[in-house]
């Protein structure tokens, strides 16, 4: 039953707590910035802990309209949990930076993210996506470079497309009467339907919708790309799972990703952009489970996408710590770290086994539900074509970027200044949660939002089959070892077709536009001297032979003929005596 109830501090909203985190961060001096971004969102993680199921606190708006600003149930809560969690390591990992804006804009995103989460009626719901949107934003064109620069606003254009249309769905649910965010799986699929799919698809890294991804997250700060990884795709596999659950088309669209981000992070050169693919790969098996529709399958879904933000973030922690210290983004000029960077080397490996699905770490107890699901459900080549991503990821992440990161013989990689205690803190915590997690799956098992029979993940199938599977890319990388290098060449991605049209068009445009001004300011230079001319001498237009060239008007030497003058008042005489004749 839904109880409604006043802001109290056992009800908090945990979004504006991190909002009101970001706000003072943005003001205080930097001495006091550090304990706010490492403590404050601590806060937050407090406020959820505090929160009841059932909880529902709502805010008057216009036209007798009621915003459902904080509505919590099984699903909600546990998505807002690790939201919390993610934000108090993110801000643990950050908290050395001197940057104003990007420690107001990383903590307002995150509790943008739980407004998102929190919210039951549509309105509030694209409140924060906008908000999200924006912020996020920031957290890219804060690293200060042209990449960067570029990279924001194509990612600032992408998602004012993806918000304006899932604007317009909303736009005609409202008007509808429909205020509260409800499922649509099950129809009608009309115009609002497939609005706010194609918004929220865009959110969630959808292939083809997939590339500002890849292109905007690895051009963002250090610190801000472990929020960028975290947030925005796995807010929008919240909204899949909560409006689009039982969606059969997205089952396919989840193998699509999960195949073709790890197919693409193999051939990646760029650190934080190989991740960034495997972010597409690793929310591919949670829009399959979103797909797939049965409890089993969702709550496969939100664990994985609960595991999914504790090992990305930590290899995004992992990747910026390399960066900070060496200043090198290329895997292919790296090599010999495992002894200059120890810590960062074995954090970075449990992260690896834990995307791979090792067994004991998270990723193996989250994403062999979604895969046990698939089978079920007799979608026996979707659970082949997942497992074979599994593979993939296990093959660019495991195995090429250890070996070629911190096992390779060195390069001569100089270690150029020392990483932040705090780095190591955060990359610590994150470590031990995916070891925790994995180890003790009903930590997180005993919050899974849909009822479902008892999964028991270390089963000795569950187990033999991810040992064949990592083995069968263990034995091609060490047979191909010396051609898995990674390349330099550029590798074209699917906004290759809408960046290249679109630089033509808006190049054409401009073109055009300049072309258009320089002839108008031609046409007015033109006019402005004719007429200059023509005021010198007004009885020059009269002038039976206006053809001749004449000079300009002296009294001296030009007068015009009286014919002309006389001829004007004879018509006009003539027209005159013609209309009083008319008249009488």
């Amino acid at each position: 039953m839904m109880t409604e109830v006043t802001m109290t501090m056992s009800n908090l909203h945990p979004g504006f707590i991190l909002i009101a985190v970001g706000l003072i961060a943005l003001f205080v001096p930097k001495s006091l910035r550090r304990p706010v971004l490492a403590a404050g969102p601590l806060l937050g993680l407090g406020a959820v802990l505090t929160l009841a199921p059932g909880t529902n606190a709502t805010l008057p708006f216009i036209n007798g309209i009621t915003l459902h600003y904080l509505h919590v149930d099984a699903l909600s809560w546990i998505f807002a949990l690790i939201f919390c969690m993610m934000a108090a390591i993110g801000g643990i990992y950050a908290c050395h930076n001197s940057n104003r804006m990007e420690a107001f804009c990383s903590m307002t995103y995150a509790g943008s993210a739980l407004g998102v989460t929190l919210a039951q009626d549509w309105l509030t719901l694209i409140f924060f996506s906008e908000l999200m949107a924006a912020t996020s934003l920031f957290l890219i064109w804060c690293k200060k470079t042209p990449a960067s620069r570029q990279a924001g606003y194509r990612y600032l254009l992408v998602h004012m497309f993806g918000g304006n249309l899932l604007l317009a769905g909303i736009f005609l649910k409202v008007s509808a009467g429909d205020y509260l965010v409800m499922p649509l799986a099950q129809g009608p699929w009309d115009t609002a339907f497939w609005l706010i799919c194609l918004g929220i698809s865009i959110n969630a890294a959808v292939v083809p919708l997939h590339a500002w991804l890849v292109d905007a997250y690895p051009e963002g700060t250090v610190t801000g790309s472990v929020f960028l990884s975290s947030f925005t795709t796995k807010v929008a596999v919240y909204c899949l799972i909560r409006i689009f659950a039982g969606t059969d088309f997205l089952i396919w669209f989840g193998v699509l990703m999960a195949l073709y981000g790890a197919c693409y992070a193999i051939m990646e050169n760029d650190m934080r952009r190989l991740l960034s693919y495997h972010i597409v790969s690793q929310v591919g098996f949670m829009v399959a489970g979103v797909g797939l529709g049965t409890a089993m399958a969702l709550n496969g879904a939100t664990a994985h996408a609960f595991s999914h933000i504790l090992y990305k973030s930590l290899l995004f922690m992992c990747a910026g710590a390399i960066i900070y210290a060496t200043g090198i983004r290329k895997i292919n000029q790296l090599g010999g770290l495992a002894k200059k960077m120890p810590f960062t080397f074995w954090c970075f490996v449990i992260a690896a086994l834990s995307i791979s699905g090792v067994p004991l770490f998270n990723g193996f107890i989250s994403k062999s539900i979604t895969i046990s699901a698939a089978a079920a459900a007799h979608y026996g080549s979707v659970e082949l074509l997942l497992q074979l991503a599994g593979v993939g990821t296990f093959l660019s992440i495991a195995l090429k970027m250890i070996y070629f990161i911190f096992l390779a013989p060195d390069n001569g990689v100089v270690i150029k200044r020392e990483v932040p205690k705090n780095m190591y803190v955060a990359m610590g915590i994150g470590a031990t949660l995916c070891v925790l997690y994995g180890v003790y799956p009903e930590l997180l098992y005993r919050y899974l939002p849909f009822t479902m029979e008892p999964y028991h993940p270390f089963t000795v199938d569950h187990i033999t089959q991810s040992i064949e599977m990592l083995g069968m890319a263990m034995l091609p990388f060490m047979m191909y070892l010396p051609k898995m290098e990674p390349h330099t060449a550029l590798s074209l991605d699917t906004d290759w077709f809408y960046r290249k049209p679109f630089a033509g068009i808006v190049t054409g445009l401009s073109y055009l536009c300049c072309a258009v001004s320089r002839a108008l300011g031609n046409t007015w230079e033109v006019l402005y001297e004719k007429s200059m001319e023509l005021s010198h001498n007004p009885m020059e237009f009269l002038d039976a032979k206006p053809l001749r060239n004449s000079p300009k008007y002296n009294p001296e030497n030009y007068r015009t003929s009286i014919a002309d003058p006389i001829m004007i008042t004879l018509t006009i005489l003539f027209c005159s005596l013609c209309y009083f004749m008319a008249i009488i």
